[in-house]
């Protein structure tokens, strides 16, 4: 039973990461895939740093960074540049030079963000970005002294898991993996990242269409970011775009045909 309560705490730890980012940051913030409820909005930008350590508004400048320069040496995390091996530490060197970036209001970061009307979280503006690691180190040594280290762990595991949420996705998604689109990138469709990080890993059928909410092309492609998009819009608290969405291989055919 301990066991299977400590399973359950890592996995609620980790889908949460997962949730905030690919749902939040990447397809609302980001792409403005998805409509958030207002409320449900201002939970993200002012509890997503809290909840990730990642603070929204750079992740988006970051992320859109990536977009404009994919697998060009302006990329700020591609294995093109520096191996799958050094994505973990690029990431990180580039989601700091953005936070400066922000912080000093230099042109070539703020130019991503003139369309977010929230700040850089006062954490980061603060120099504190350290105090949510802290925060849910604190509850993970709390668990470990109270019930077991490992619960302790297992949250702690959890709820920090977005560098190798993140590692995955930049490394193995513009590495490894079939094609359906002929992208000017290297991106890639990784099944296996897909599985683990709730669509993410579809990287070529994402460049491809990057403003849809949904990341997959053939049906056999299960994207489950997109499918908490629309548990989320069953429930009133998204609005999914419709319009931009990827189309499936018969409708693709179906343009051509009749082109």
């Amino acid at each position: 039973m301990y066991l299977i309560l400590c399973g359950l705490v890592f996995m609620g730890a980790y889908l949460l990461n997962i949730l905030v980012i690919t749902v939040g940051y990447h397809r609302g913030l980001a792409h403005k895939a998805v409509r958030l409820h207002p409320t449900l909005r201002r939970l993200l930008v002012v509890g997503g740093n809290w909840f990730t350590g990642l603070d929204p508004k750079a992740w988006v400048v970051m992320h859109r960074l990536h977009h404009e320069h994919s697998d060009t040496p302006l990329d700020p995390h591609s294995p093109v540049n520096v191996g799958l091996l050094g994505i973990a530490t690029e990431q990180l060197r580039s989601y700091k030079r953005v936070i400066v970036g922000l912080i000093r209001e230099q042109p070539e970061y703020t130019k991503y963000a003139k369309d977010l009307d929230f700040p850089l979280n006062a954490l980061n503006r603060k120099n504190l970005w350290w105090l949510p690691y802290a925060v849910h180190a604190g509850v993970g040594l709390a668990l470990a002294l109270s019930v077991g280290w490992m619960l302790g762990a297992a949250y702690f595991l959890g709820m920090m898991s977005h560098p190798v949420q993140g590692g995955l996705v930049n490394a193995l998604g513009h590495a490894v993996g079939g094609r359906n689109f002929d992208t000017r990138d290297n991106s890639r469709n990784n099944h296996l990242t897909a599985w683990l990080i709730m669509g993410e890993g579809f990287q070529n059928n994402h460049h491809a269409y990057p403003g849809s909410a949904s990341f997959s092309h053939h049906r056999y492609e299960v994207d489950l970011g997109f499918v908490a998009c629309l548990a989320l819009e069953k429930l009133g608290l998204a609005t999914i775009d419709r319009a931009y969405l990827i189309p499936r291989p018969e409708a693709l055919d179906a343009t051509r045909v009749e082109a």
